[in-house]
């Protein structure tokens, strides 16, 4: 009888949690439909503004596309009977027409934005009304079975978080994947992209100063050039590696690391990057040399870019049991106790770090530098 007085109170209690896990999942679905609802709202109000913006941006680029046929054909007149035209005209012309062209190109990509934008709102818009629909019906289901309390209750209950998380993570990367692409087309637009059609345009230039000029010119011409296709060649290899060192996989974080580095210091005249590992020279699990990669990167980015550093030090050690990384520039640095909001490269880092379940430190003072100090545990299984 002690027993089965036991298991009655084990039951009892059971039920009691039961009852009150379901009512809190309760609440919470009617909270997700009550914050759907309210999105549902603003993404209409924003997807009214941003068909106005698709008209206005139609209009513009209407415009904008007369206005550069104009200048083609006026560049072709120019070229056809060029020795009717001076210098100075011939110059004129073909920047006028490269001009509207980028703004037409660049037009068009806006266009395409917003036409991107009202399209992913519409389907938002699709998901929350079956999100709001959904969560109305679950409301009346669990009001159900909070009344029947079935035994396989709990089992529902994991079932649907499994598959809420799930689907959380699965738009999470979606997300992702979205703004990467975004990322990588504004960067191959704004800048090889860009660089390559002055290239042509230059490259036409060069010829004609040759004829018309003398060598001498048209060879300070060509020396603008090559450092103009220079330039070129080092974004594409930095959005290269950006997206993922192939040298990563195939040869290690350290040979990458030195590799990446001396590269960075031959396309920045007058920097010096320094290199050293200390610690073991051994291959680590693919999660930490992506991590440990990509924080040493953004800090020598940080350091080239808004420190105007002219000397940065990397040096790492490898350890059996953590790793630590210490990047040192003698940039302007910064006031820490100046409260403003975190880059987003900042935040990246810190991250990156948590999960590796390390820690990162940042010290800075106006006119004295940076140094970033990482420390993550190693453990391999």
């Amino acid at each position: 009888m002690a027993i089965k007085k036991m298991d009655t109170k084990t039951l009892d209690y059971i039920l009691e949690k039961m009852v009150e896990t379901v009512g809190s999942s309760k609440n919470e679905i009617f909270r997700i439909g009550e914050q759907c609802r309210q999105e549902y709202e603003s993404l209409a109000d924003e997807l009214k503004d941003v068909k106005q913006q698709v008209g206005l941006i139609i209009a513009a680029g209407d415009k904008l596309d007369v206005q550069a046929r104009f200048a083609r054909k006026r560049l072709s007149e120019v070229s056809m009977h060029f020795k009717d035209y001076t210098e100075r005209e011939v110059r004129e012309a073909y920047e006028k027409a490269h001009q509207l062209q980028m703004e037409l190109t660049m037009n068009r990509q806006h266009e395409k934005q917003l036409r991107d934008r009202r399209d992913d709102i519409e389907r938002r818009l699709l998901g929350l009304t079956a999100t709001i629909e959904r969560a109305e019906h679950l409301v009346s289901q669990i009001t159900v079975v909070m009344n029947y309390l079935l035994s396989d209750l709990k089992q529902m209950g994991e079932m649907l978080e499994d598959a809420k998380l799930k689907q959380d993570f699965g738009l999470r990367i979606i997300e992702a994947q979205e703004e990467e692409r975004k990322r990588l087309s504004r960067e191959i637009h704004d800048g090889p992209a860009q660089m390559l059609a002055n290239v042509m345009m230059r490259s036409d230039l060069i010829e004609r100063v040759y004829k018309e000029r003398s060598a001498e010119e048209a060879i300070k011409e060509i020396r603008s050039l090559k450092q103009m296709v220079r330039s070129a060649l080092y974004e594409v290899r930095r959005i290269i590696y950006d997206l993922r060192p192939m040298a990563l996989d195939d040869l290690g974080l350290v040979p990458t690391l030195s590799k990446y580095l001396q590269t960075i210091e031959e396309y920045h005249k007058n920097k010096k990057i320094t290199f050293s590992n200390v610690g073991e020279n051994k291959r680590l699990p693919t999660k930490y040399e992506v991590a440990l990669f990509r924080l040493v990167q953004e800090s020598v980015q940080n350091a080239l870019k808004h420190a105007d550093a002219t000397e940065i030090s990397v040096k790492m050690e490898i350890r059996r049991s953590n790793i630590s990384v210490v990047i040192k520039d003698d940039g302007k640095g910064f006031d820490k106790t100046i409260k403003k909001p975190e880059s987003f490269g900042i935040l990246g880092m810190k991250e990156r770090v948590e999960l590796l379940d390390g820690s990162i430190s940042i010290h800075s003072k106006p006119g004295a530098g940076t140094i970033v100090i990482v420390q993550v545990p190693l453990t391999l299984s």
